[in-house]
């Protein structure tokens, strides 16, 4: 990956956003996509879109969700320390013991996530699973007025987490899901706008997906579109325990290309269009199959109006929901050229009406 893309990936991946709280890192990416676009935007709702040949035809709609996971500050105690609830899907034994990153009105504040010793803990007290309200955060508070100075109810929390380069190509983050989604539809609208498509394409990353697809809902009936691709993260199956799930997700690995989906979800003409153009061009991909409506912003858009022509690509992850997961570079910008010369190979006479 370029240096430049690469930076640019690094600073949207340590901004703080979780799902209610994206602005931040809307603003990164709307900043990344004035470099190109013809139109930039941040709606109500705060999606933000990157409009490419707007007046073109048909309307295409790439969607990558740009919130992640994290917590929101619900209560203050007497003694200073914070209690939370969840902002996403969590599992809560990966919680304690922790760092965290808390947005407070003037600025960051650090804390750590506590929890009674396991020197004090009964054997069967070490069996229980860690649930999130018998945890706290700890920001060295002397008492709640201390506390209440830098923080307030509603703040929200991410794990403190950055961006790492590993080795062979593998990136870790916090965030990835999906976050990497909204990098490579920013990327795919970037690359097609070399490319004199005849298609009108915005770019959007989503809000709330974490919550219930929320922003892909809005966001795709305020574009109305004909051709939707969503870009999410789906399960590798490359690691020890997860290669019992091959029979039910299919392999997957980091490194070998995108995962293009198939199923109900998906139209299926714009699927064989998506497996041509990397068959044509020469871009690894994987495929697995998801028998009902997935749960990634794919969902949403399908169902706009009176239907739209879907297709989901996910970018291969491992250890998804958790502080630490990892991506390919590789498979990332393969997605993201992957989309770009299959929008520049519809035009207006293309059909998506399955046969």
């Amino acid at each position: 990956m370029q240096s430049e893309r690469l930076a640019f990936l690094k600073r949207l991946m340590e901004t703080i956003a979780p799902t209610g709280y994206e602005t931040p890192a809307a603003r990164v990416w709307i900043e990344e996509a004035r470099s190109f676009a013809d139109r930039t935007w941040i709606d109500v709702h705060g999606n933000a879109f990157a409009a490419v040949n707007e007046s073109g035809a048909p309307r295409i709609m790439l969607a990558g969700h740009i919130d992640e996971i994290g917590l929101m500050i619900s209560h203050i105690d007497e003694n200073g320390f914070l209690y939370a609830t969840a902002l996403g899907g969590w599992d809560p034994q990966v919680l304690p013991g922790q760092r965290v990153r808390i947005a407070g009105a003037s600025g960051i504040v650090s804390g750590v996530i506590g929890r009674k010793a396991v020197h004090l803990l009964d054997e069967e007290a070490r069996k229980k699973v860690v649930k999130l309200e018998d945890l706290w955060i700890d920001i060295g508070a002397t008492d709640a007025e201390d506390a209440k100075s830098l923080i307030a109810i509603g703040d929200p929390a991410v794990l403190d987490y950055g961006f790492a380069e590993l080795r062979n190509g593998i990136v870790a983050a916090r965030g990835f899901d999906d976050r990497i989604g909204a990098f490579v539809a920013l990327e795919a609208a970037r690359l097609v706008a070399g490319m004199n498509p005849s298609a009108a394409v915005f770019a959007v990353a989503t809000v709330q997906e974490e919550i219930g697809l929320r922003g892909a809902h809005t966001s795709a009936f305020g574009i109305d579109p004909q051709i939707g691709i969503a870009i999410d993260v789906g399960h590798t199956t490359d690691t020890p325990e997860m290669s019992t799930e091959k029979k039910k997700l299919g392999p997957a690995s980091l490194g070998k290309g995108p995962i293009i989906v198939r199923g109900p979800n998906i139209n299926p003409p714009l699927f064989r269009r998506l497996v041509e153009v990397a068959d044509a061009a020469g871009i690894p991909y994987q495929i697995q199959g998801y028998p009902r409506g997935t749960g990634t912003d794919a969902n949403a858009i399908q169902l706009t109006r009176s239907g739209v022509a879907t297709g989901l690509i996910e970018i291969p992850n491992r250890y998804m929901h958790s502080p630490c997961e990892l991506v390919h570079v590789d498979d990332v910008e393969n997605a993201a050229r992957l989309i770009a010369q299959t929008i520049a190979s519809i035009d207006e006479a293309t059909t998506f009406v399955p046969e």
